[in-house]
């Protein structure tokens, strides 16, 4: 396996820097650390360019609050100049693993999000045997359980830069033995690195042709019923011997009954959002937040519920419905030429 030197020169560059500061305003121009990172644009990239060719670089505490939404989670904000740094070592790094992780690894890659993890499962379960079955699992707690050890050697597999390293694993810590920050800008990539090897196990050793993963939740389609019980004690062990991480729950159940994943309850032949998504789109019209509202439409875009949306809103909130982007609005087929 090919091991990448000098990045960290690469990854702080005052070039690759001034683009990383790019890349973290990014939808955050209006907060206060934005604006005044700002202020003194080129004072701060020259100090953080020093600090971190210095070995003196340490990332400021994180703002930290809860999220109730999906599920309750402790979000970890940092500073933006800590997030200028994370963009810039990023910018460096994602190429490098992004190419070892298989197609079927969604999540924080460029198009890799929900739609194409959905559009996935859904051919899949349209090639599948109709008396075949579908494993998912899901895996406990696990930003919290991630073994930083573990993803310290995972990372040193593909990056020599022992400089690099050490900055990134200050980006990883928290104040418990186990698991790294949810709200960290690198922390999606560690844990893209961190559950990669159960990807090429499932795939390669496992030999399981349909096969996905989101982040944490991932599922096998179109094994027998004797497969799945197999291939569920086998990544069990998997995943405790090499990862150090335990499962929170999983299923087994038959194609025809499709498969509850990435936001999305998803058949061969439809799909639909999931109960909580409806509940919120109809909340959000309901205080007639337009924002909110075109954020649920548009990720029913590609299923049947989107219909239902357009005509609770049509029936029940015309001045919303008049406010939708066109391109929510459904088409409207111009009457046939006469002669």
């Amino acid at each position: 396996m090919k091991r990448h030197g000098h990045l960290f020169e690469r990854a702080f560059s005052p070039e690759n820097l001034h683009a990383a500061y790019l890349d973290a305003r990014k939808n955050k121009r209006a907060t206060r650390s934005c604006f005044g990172f700002e202020k003194r644009l080129g004072a701060g990239l020259a100090e953080l360019r020093e600090q971190l060719h210095a070995g003196t670089y340490a990332p400021l505490p994180c703002n930290t609050f809860r999220v109730y939404e999906p599920k309750p989670r402790l979000i970890h904000a940092p500073a933006f100049r800590d997030r200028v740094v994370q963009h810039a070592i990023y910018r460096v790094i994602q190429p490098i693993f992004d190419a070892g992780f298989i197609d079927q690894s969604f999540a924080c890659r460029p198009g890799k999000g929900t739609h194409a993890a959905a559009d996935y499962v859904q051919a899949a379960l349209r090639q599948a045997p109709r008396d075949s079955y579908l494993l998912q699992l899901d895996i406990r707690k696990f930003y919290y359980s991630i073994d930083r050890t573990i993803l310290r050697a995972l990372i040193e597999r593909k990056i020599k830069d022992a400089r690099l390293v050490e900055v990134m694993m200050q980006f990883a810590a928290t104040g418990d033995p186990v698991g790294v920050p949810i709200g960290n800008l690198l922390s999606q990539i560690y844990a893209l690195i961190y559950l990669n090897p159960l990807d090429h196990y499932v795939k390669r050793e496992l030999g399981v042709r349909h096969y996905a993963r989101y982040v944490d939740d991932f599922v096998l389609i179109g094994v027998s019923r004797e497969q799945a019980l197999e291939y569920r004690a086998e990544i069990v062990g998997f995943l405790a011997d090499r990862l150090r991480l335990a499962l929170s729950k999983s299923t087994i159940a038959r194609v025809t009954r499709g498969s509850n994943f990435v936001g999305y309850r998803t058949w061969a032949g439809r799909r639909f959002v999931r109960r909580h998504a409806l509940y919120t789109f109809r909340r959000a019209a309901a205080r007639d937040r337009l924002e909110s509202v075109v954020s649920s439409m548009g990720h029913a875009r590609r299923t049947a519920s989107r219909g239902h949306m357009l005509r609770t809103l049509e029936k029940n909130h015309a001045n919303l419905y008049r406010r939708l982007p066109q391109s929510l609005r459904p088409i409207q087929h111009l009457p046939a030429r006469r002669g």
